[in-house]
């Protein structure tokens, strides 16, 4: 049998479309977990008293900058768009949700799971981009034009 054919090595030729299925999954995920606090007064309140029992400071304020993270950073990476920055930012929020959530609430590692999935894809972000069938590839394209343009 055919070494090609038993690794499948023909399908590298689309490996830059594999983030849009990350992209579709952490994009939608953050987006369906912030939007009930999002278009919920009641909702963030909870979540407010949530971070007041960890000893958050400033509760009101933490709880109104990881919601909207989530959901713009959400968008941003469902979209493909400024997705290292996006991603730097979720990975800031999942670092304090570990270390100030989970490890102290001694929450396993089933229960932890969430978080680190979207800290370790976050990561994955920052490092390779958004890959194709982006907005940040067509403003990459489209600037690579306008250079060769006034070249």
């Amino acid at each position: 049998m055919n070494p090609t054919t038993l690794t499948l090595s023909r399908l590298s030729r689309y490996k830059e479309y594999g983030p849009i299925f990350l992209r579709l999954l952490v994009g939608v995920r953050l987006i369906y977990g912030t939007q009930d606090n999002v278009f919920s007064g009641a909702r963030m309140e909870e979540f407010i008293h949530f971070l007041g029992q960890f000893g958050f400071p400033f509760p009101e304020v933490c709880a109104w900058l990881s919601v909207y993270a989530q959901f713009i950073g959400g968008i941003l990476i469902l979209l493909g768009a400024f997705i290292r920055p996006a991603a730097l930012v979720m990975i800031l929020n999942f670092l304090v949700a570990i270390f100030m959530v989970h490890l102290p609430a001694g929450d396993d590692f089933l229960n932890t799971y969430q978080a680190l999935t979207m800290l370790f894809i976050s990561s994955y972000f920052l490092l390779s981009g958004a890959g194709k069938l982006s907005i940040d590839e067509w403003l990459e394209r489209r600037a690579s034009s306008l250079k060769q343009l006034t070249a």
